[in-house]
């Protein structure tokens, strides 16, 4: 699973999941601490159902927000960085703002007692009306995280990749002794140089729609005998407007020693030509996930 965890204070921790995981989240958590860690003084209680939260993502979020909580500047994206919190007033309801993009925009997270959440949306609407504010679907989410190349746990993982295999070694402590996973990291498996990297890939043709989970294969491969050695598949598959063409993230043997190499797009009419690419096709510096892009 991906998530978030929050600390509110010395000894008192908000973790959130993802929507549909979190009973088999707080299933495996308690499952460690009845069996891996009884010793420890540590209580979970789930607050799914006590919670609202509403997201506000794009350039004009800060602007959206600044109007909803008046006067608390701590919460500009100068003052508030990256993956940070804050309790604050917003629409006169109290509430804790997160700073979390999912998208890759400047976003920020709303949470407010249940019982508010209608009141905290009808808030967000109304003050934004001039600011063409609108809700935002599931599709419009993953179009944008994966400009950014961000990961889906489950769609671009399948149990068998490692943070380096996706680009994520900078989540890897270089400090800590020891941690859950650091001896599977240190097997000579994980370090093979073929693993399967995560990628971008830019079809030839940009109109191209590329299915999801389309095997990769060396170029010219489509007409030899079978079996046809696989060098990786697409993992997901998006029209991006901003780069006004198909895109797609992949798992290819070796990806970042190949960027620039053109592979094939095993089809059911054929074999198709693409491109390997960087993950990262927009924002690489991160200037919008801060507030810094203008329209």
């Amino acid at each position: 699973d991906d998530g978030t965890c929050a600390r509110l204070g010395d000894e008192r921790f908000l973790m959130t999941t993802t929507t549909g995981n979190a009973a088999a989240v707080l299933d495996h958590l308690e499952e460690y601490l009845q069996t891996e860690w009884p010793d420890l003084r540590v209580r979970l209680t789930s607050v799914t159902e006590q919670w609202s939260t509403v997201s506000l993502a794009g350039p004009d979020s800060w602007t959206l927000l600044s109007r909803l909580a008046s006067g608390q500047d701590g919460l500009a994206p100068t003052a508030m960085p990256f993956m940070s919190w804050r309790n604050a007033i917003v629409a006169g309801l109290t509430a804790r703002v997160f700073r979390i993009s999912f998208t890759g925009e400047l976003q920020y997270e709303i949470t407010v007692p249940w019982h508010q959440g209608g009141a905290l949306w009808d808030a967000v609407m109304r003050a934004g009306a001039d600011l063409t504010v609108t809700p935002y679907g599931t599709e419009t989410m993953h179009v944008l995280r994966a400009e950014k190349g961000f990961i889906i746990v489950g769609q671009e993982t399948d149990g068998s990749q490692t943070p380096l295999d996706l680009g994520m070694d900078w989540l890897v402590s270089k400090k800590k002794p020891d941690f859950i996973g650091k001896r599977s990291l240190t097997r000579p498996d994980t370090a093979r140089p073929d693993r399967k990297q995560l990628v971008g890939l830019l079809p030839t043709d940009p109109r191209l729609a590329v299915p999801e989970g389309t095997q990769i294969v060396g170029r010219g491969s489509a007409g030899l005998r079978p079996p046809v050695r696989m060098l990786g598949f697409v993992t997901s598959s998006y029209w991006s407007p901003t780069l006004n063409r198909h895109f797609c993230l992949a798992l290819v043997s070796s990806g970042r020693a190949q960027m620039g190499r053109a592979v094939g797009l095993a089809l059911a009419d054929g074999e198709y030509e693409a491109t390997i690419c960087d993950p990262v096709m927009v924002d690489k510096e991160g200037a919008r996930r801060d507030g810094h892009v203008t329209a």
